[in-house]
């Protein structure tokens, strides 16, 4: 079903507003997204919290840190029962080993290529001269290698993942905003349908529905252009 490949992002302050958003969406959606902004406010307790409605998480940290380190938070994060989670490829390949190896049977560990609000410019800020398709395919590659289960990355690159590696691995998409929607700080984004039609297996939206006064009443716009 394509509701289930709707990850919902708690972009949000607070548990009371994050269970407050699970309770509205549920009815459709059942997979949410944790990232830095709620984890920082509340830590572990918030995602147990919105586990405990029997909603999925994906519990986006982007973690990139020396190997031992990351292994250990990516030990934690299995032992809370997230079903995703994230780690920055351009960590290197002994971080992404040690996240790999600690890593539960039972969770899903993606590599974060290129961020979705970068653009070429960025990555030459940083010394990176090639394109930011190649250096998705090029992080892309290096996860595979270690043993990463799947990649987020922008839409735009959904495609060239899928020939470069077929079946290979899960993508996951950010940078989702539906065509009534503002792109905010987003530089490389499709539309819902644009994305699943190119071959996303989960997309990630957020203040397109969080930020909306009415969350329920935005999520049903875009499960009817998907439909």
């Amino acid at each position: 079903m394509t509701n289930d490949k709707i990850i919902v992002a708690l972009d949000v302050a607070t548990t009371e507003k994050a269970l407050g958003l699970v309770e509205e969406l549920r009815g459709e959606i059942s997979f949410f997204k944790i990232g830095l902004q709620l984890y920082t406010a509340e830590g572990p307790e918030v995602v147990r919290a919105v586990l405990s409605t029997g909603a999925r998480v994906w519990l986006d940290l982007k973690l990139h840190d020396i190997p031992n380190t990351v292994a250990r938070a990516v030990e934690s994060a299995s032992t809370l029962g997230v079903q995703m989670l994230t780690i920055h490829l351009s960590g290197g390949s002994e971080m992404i080993r040690a996240a790999t190896g600690a890593c539960s049977a039972e969770m899903l560990l993606l590599g974060v290529t290129v961020l979705t609000s970068s653009s070429e410019q960025t990555l030459r800020e940083v010394g990176i001269t090639d394109t930011v398709e190649n250096q998705v395919l090029r992080l892309a590659r290096l996860g595979i290698e270690a043993g990463i289960h799947g990649v987020v990355a922008s839409p735009r690159e959904i495609k060239t993942l899928r020939r470069e590696f077929g079946g290979k691995i899960k993508i996951a998409v950010q940078g989702i905003r539906p065509s009534w929607a503002e792109p905010g700080d987003q530089k490389r984004f499709m539309t819902p349908r644009e994305a699943i039609e190119a071959g996303a297996d989960y997309i990630g939206i957020g203040r397109p529905i969080t930020a909306h006064l009415r969350p329920a009443e935005a999520l049903a716009k875009i499960l009817e252009e998907l439909s």
